[in-house]
């Protein structure tokens, strides 16, 4: 099968790299920029679904890009719109499959429902969703409480969604408008309005965020409108939740309560965006199934000099504990408008990599912007060139040394499954798992190589996007009654499917992790095989 440029998701070649450098200096020192990358991309693409890519055709050449998971944003839009976008994806999917030539062989595409939150918005301009206004530095504005402007702000009058604006904000207190790009000075307060003037203009969506610095907001962990679009999402089979603004653990359990028993399964990943949730990051951690760095808001709430600090710091802490971390907002902003990213936004994209973000995402980008299957381009090829310059035999060191002994079983064998890879330079790892368990502790030792994680349950085959390196798979054939032959055919369902997509070859070594009986939590045998 030749490879042009439309089947760049699906071919992508992968090698055992045997060179060792024996420490990061040297590695840095041997890296060259006419070197082409041979390795199977590990971070997952989330990609927003909007109005520039709600459609079938678009969303095919959005996965075959490297798409892994849609996100749906329930700060705009009705339960209906999100309906039908939920059908378009699941249809995108399903025809998209056909393409596979390996029979049995489906592409798993997750979908992330992220949630209004305890936030802040303005109302819908004049014009609809898509309508834009420009603001002139040094008018005025004034922002409104009364409802009759909720779908019909103008550039003079401006509705905003928090009742009790009026009574925390003071004269000259500043608002941040649409992640700090428009920023306001408050000149009178009213009953039910505040003049301002406009100190930084610029162009204004509808809907946009809306941020009070330094002053402690009174609103809900959770609204009614996020129990409404919880138990929508629940009832649409969503396979991860974007909780918005959690402040600490139990925001975290009262999502999990609205999810309740019939929503057990569902991974709610916990966004940080602002310095409450930054200093108990920790106590979130605990309890939260991943973390998003969501630097828009959190940018506006900390020093812009702190934000890759505390970048650095949540996404080091997620990897030492083995849950997923995502990097977003803004990583490739300027391509809502252009069809290539600046500098700074490649480096920040790389950079994220580098860290050991589990996922990188796209925002407005996907959503609304002129280019977004160029934009998904884009971040899986800087993402696969930045995982090119790992220096990987110190992060598993690192990491396994920060493994407190003793280990269950599941979690030696990841360790031992990863370490076999490194020692017998291994094209890739097979991980046959039930609940996903086993294939996330083989990831969070953050092999060199893909690890092809076969499991019979589609959700949970569709949220290991979220871990870095795993590659799903899932498995429908029914079940052999002679455990050996079961276990002997899902290992060869992997590596036809490696086969088929070029990055395994025969004659390369594989590294396999399964139990040694059906069921979860059985993970106990390792083995190192030749593929025929």
């Amino acid at each position: 099968m030749s490879a042009g440029p439309s089947d760049a998701y699906f071919v992508q070649k992968q090698s055992a790299d045997k060179r060792r450098a024996v420490n990061l200096l040297e590695h840095l020192c041997g890296l060259n920029v006419e070197d082409h990358v041979t390795k199977v991309r590990s971070t997952g693409i989330i990609c927003t679904i909007g109005p520039a890519c709600r459609t079938i055709e678009k969303l095919h050449d959005m996965i075959r890009s490297g798409m892994n998971i849609c996100r749906l944003n329930f700060s705009h839009g009705t339960h209906q719109y999100h309906e039908e976008t939920i059908k378009i994806i699941r249809e995108a999917v399903a025809t998209f499959q056909t393409r596979s030539p390996v029979p049995g062989f489906s592409h798993q595409i997750a979908i992330a429902l992220d949630t209004k939150g305890p936030e802040i918005r303005t109302g819908l301009l004049e014009g609809g969703g898509s309508a834009e206004i420009l603001l002139v530095q040094g008018d005025q504005l004034t922002l409104t409480l009364d409802e009759s402007y909720y779908e019909k702000s103008t550039a003079t009058m401006l509705y905003v969604d928090y009742k009790n604006i009026v009574n925390v904000m003071t004269v000259g207190g500043i608002i941040f408008i649409d992640d700090g790009l428009i920023s306001l000075k408050v000149l009178k307060i009213g009953p039910d309005f505040l003049l301002c003037n406009i100190e930084n203009g610029g162009k204004l969506g509808s809907k946009k965020g809306v941020n009070l610095p330094n002053i402690a907001v009174d609103l809900p962990a959770i609204s009614e409108k996020d129990r409404g679009d919880l138990q929508f999402g629940l009832q649409h089979g969503v396979d991860m939740v974007f909780a918005s603004f959690i402040r600490k653990a139990a925001d975290v359990r009262a999502i999990r309560d609205v999810l309740g028993n019939a929503g057990k399964h569902i991974k709610i990943i916990s966004k940080i965006e602002n310095m409450e949730g930054v200093q108990r990051f920790d106590e979130i951690l605990q309890v939260t199934d991943g973390v998003m760095v969501a630097r828009g808001d959190l940018g506006i709430e900390i020093p812009t000099e702190k934000v890759f600090v505390a970048q650095k710091m949540m996404i080091g802490r997620c990897n030492r504990f083995g849950k997923p971390v995502i990097c977003a907002t803004q990583m490739l902003e300027s391509m809502v408008d252009k069809p290539r990213p600046t500098r700074a936004e490649g480096s920040d994209v790389a950079n994220a990599v580098i860290d050991g973000a589990d996922c990188v995402m796209l925002s407005g980008e996907t959503a609304k912007g002129k280019y977004p299957v160029e934009s998904v381009r884009t971040m899986q090829s800087i993402a696969r060139e930045a995982e090119s310059v790992l220096y990987n035999d110190s992060i598993f060191e690192n990491l396994r040394k920060a493994t407190a002994i003793p280990t269950d079983p599941a979690h030696t064998i990841a360790i031992a499954a990863v370490e076999a890879s490194y020692k017998s330079c291994a094209t890739a790892i097979v991980c046959l798992t039930t609940t996903g368990k086993s294939a996330h502790l083989v990831s969070m030792y953050r092999p060199a190589c893909p690890v092809l994680s076969v499991t019979r349950d589609q959700q949970v085959a569709r949220q290991m996007h979220l871990w870095r390196g795993l590659f799903p798979i899932y498995y429908e054939a029914p079940r052999d009654p002679e455990w050996g032959n079961d276990l002997d055919k899902r290992v060869n369902f992997a590596l036809a499917i490696g086969k088929a997509r070029q990055f395994l070859h025969v004659g390369d070594i594989v590294v396999c992790v399964s139990g040694w009986r059906p069921g979860s939590g059985f993970t106990n045998t390792l083995r190192v095989m030749t593929v025929e």
